[in-house]
């Protein structure tokens, strides 16, 4: 099992709208599947979502689907993703 932390940076449509929208989108991040657990953090990054997948191509999907979530209210996403390694 690969286990991954996906940092994601968003910016909204609405910056009026920045907390609610990202209630929501840790709400979304969350029910894509793989994602372990998602957490609102303050800093560089605006989400952290811990996830797991068995392979590293399946670990790419999995970026690739949060990433579309986000899409949909956002107007652009940056994501890293640091693979645990020990």
């Amino acid at each position: 099992m690969i286990e991954a932390f996906v940092l994601i940076r968003v910016q909204p449509f609405r910056s009026d709208e920045a907390s609610i929208v990202m209630a929501s989108l840790k709400r979304e991040i969350q029910k894509v599947e793989g994602v372990k657990e998602t957490k609102g953090v303050f800093g560089r990054y605006d989400l952290v979502a811990i996830v797991e997948s068995k392979t590293s191509q399946d670990l790419g999907v999995l970026v690739t689907n949060i990433i579309k979530s986000v899409r949909r209210v956002a107007e652009t996403v940056e994501t890293e993703t640091l693979v645990v390694g020990f």
